[in-house]
């Protein structure tokens, strides 16, 4: 029986989110030389989750327009907001204390090199631990990410965003669940250039505080699901 590819997991906690940036760039650039050097075997590359909460950020994809955020600079820096360009695909969305922000580097050429499957497969995750708590996620057509009621016009509201970059098959940035989160900061950007179109949280659609970490060990428990893989805790 063919042994389960394994994935190294840390929960960073809450880390700024330039620090996280640069910790995936280094580890997917560390996997990406591995398999550039012809003496080194593909085996070699490391699978990561990453778990994180940052402090109040805005984050624009490289196909993004920085017209969905609806704050100047000076009003971002009053209100102790960062704001990042990066180079994931996707446009605007949040990061924020209460959310968790999952950050996959995986070699694709280790599961499969298809994107789009990949995408369909984190959202998949998403929508199983939606149904543990009695929730229905769905996709909307056109529009990565999970929602409730997607079809259902005035009512369709996000709860999880994605976007990803891919280098050499090799992954990075990836998944933002709302779970605790304060979702007055969507009010300040149009979400992922979606206009008229609510954002959600799992607190407010159950009307409770969640244990975000008990939300996290379902989010692990269906990654390694849905990736048919074993989640390992990285020694210290």
């Amino acid at each position: 029986m063919k042994s389960k590819r394994e994935i190294v997991f840390r929960d960073l906690g809450l880390m700024e989110y330039k620090a996280a940036w640069d910790l995936q760039e280094k580890l997917l650039h560390e996997n990406v030389a591995v398999k550039s050097d012809s003496n080194s075997n593909s085996a070699d590359t490391t699978h990561y989750l990453l778990f994180t909460e940052h402090p109040p950020v805005y984050t624009l994809g490289k196909s993004g327009n920085k017209s969905n955020v609806l704050m100047s600079d000076e009003e971002l820096a009053a209100n102790n907001i960062s704001f990042f360009h990066i180079n994931r695909g996707g446009d605007i969305t949040f990061h924020g204390p209460g959310q968790i922000v999952g950050y996959p580097i995986l070699d694709l050429e280790k599961f499969y090199t298809d994107i789009g499957r990949y995408l369909r497969n984190i959202e998949e995750v998403i929508i199983l631990t939606l149904a543990d708590y009695g929730l229905k996620g769905d996709r909307s057509k056109g529009e990565t990410g999970v929602w409730l009621d997607p079809d259902v016009p005035g009512k369709e509201r996000k709860i999880c965003a994605i976007g990803v970059r891919c280098s050499r098959w090799v992954t990075m940035h990836g998944f933002a669940f709302n779970v605790n989160t304060d979702l007055s900061y969507f009010n300040n950007i149009i979400p992922c250039g979606i206009a008229n179109k609510q954002v959600t949280s799992l607190s407010k659609e159950l009307g409770k505080e969640m244990d975000i970490n008990e939300v996290k060990e379902k989010v692990k428990r269906n990654f390694e699901r849905i990736f048919e893989a074993e989640i390992v805790k990285q020694a210290d």
